[in-house]
C-alpha cells in the first residue's frame, strides 16, 4: 500500500452550512431578496430546477451593492470553530484545500479574509452587481459556463488529474461529488441522505471531527 506521502490528496468542501453555521446565501435573501425567493427555493427543493438556475433566479432579487452585502455577511454569519484548524491541519499533510461552492464567491472570500484566511482555492458562482439585481454564473473546470453538477464537474476533473479526493458537505447538491470521492465527510441532512443512497461517509458535528477522522487516513 501507498504511504500517504506518496498519494495526492485533495480536500473539495462545501462552503455554506459547512464551514458556516448557517447557509449564507439564505440569510442575505432573507434580508434583501425584493421577491418570494423561497418559492424559487421550492422548485429546486422539488428537482424541477438546479441549484445554479435557482441563484440565478433569487439572486436578482436582490439589488444592493457588494459593499452592503459584505458587510452584512460580516456582522451575521459565523464560520464553524476550527476551521484554521482544519486547514493548518491539511497543510501539515500537505493536502490540496479546494471549496467548491454553489454559494457566491464575493461571501466566502469576505468572510475567510475576515477570519485571517486568504489563501484558499475557491471555486463557487461569480457575481456581476447591476441594476437587475446580483447575476450569478458558474464556470466549470473547462472555463465554460455550467448550470448543472458544478461540484460534481470539479471532482471528475480533480480525479482526471489523478488527485484521491476527500469531499466535505452537509446537503443535497454535495452528494454526486460524494459518489465519486474516495472518502467523504457529512452532517446534516447530507448525512441522512447518504445512508439512503448508500454513500459511504464518515459523519461529523464540527470541523474537529473531520481533523480526527483524517488522521485515520493513510
Amino acid at each position: 500500500m501507498q504511504n500517504s506521502s506518496n498519494i495526492k490528496t485533495l480536500i473539495q468542501c462545501d462552503f455554506d452550512g459547512t464551514l458556516t453555521e448557517e447557509d449564507i446565501s439564505f440569510l442575505i435573501l432573507d434580508a434583501f431578496a425584493d421577491g418570494d425567493w423561497r418559492s424559487i427555493l421550492e422548485q429546486y427543493k422539488s428537482n424541477r430546477i438546479s441549484v445554479g438556475r435557482f441563484n440565478t433566479l433569487a439572486f436578482r432579487m436582490v439589488k444592493q451593492d457588494e459593499p452592503t452585502l459584505v458587510s452584512f455577511v460580516k456582522d451575521k454569519a459565523e464560520l464553524r470553530p476550527g476551521l484554521k484548524e482544519l486547514i493548518n491541519y491539511c497543510s501539515l499533510r500537505n493536502f490540496r484545500f479546494t471549496i467548491v461552492s454553489n454559494g457566491m464567491t464575493f461571501y466566502i472570500k469576505a468572510l475567510l479574509k475576515n477570519a485571517g484566511i486568504d489563501d484558499i482555492e475557491i471555486y463557487a458562482a461569480q457575481s456581476e452587481f447591476n441594476n437587475n439585481g446580483i447575476e450569478a454564473r458558474y464556470i466549470g473546470p473547462d472555463g465554460r459556463e455550467i448550470q448543472n453538477g458544478f461540484k460534481e464537474a470539479y471532482a471528475n476533473n480533480f480525479l482526471n488529474e489523478g488527485w484521491r479526493v476527500i469531499s466535505i458537505g452537509n446537503g443535497a447538491s454535495d452528494i454526486p461529488a460524494a459518489k465519486l470521492a474516495h472518502y467523504t465527510f457529512a452532517t446534516e441532512p447530507m448525512l441522512s441522505l447518504c445512508r439512503e443512497q448508500g454513500v459511504n461517509c464518515l459523519p461529523f458535528k464540527d470541523l474537529s471531527d473531520i481533523i480526527k477522522g483524517l488522521e485515520s487516513i493513510d
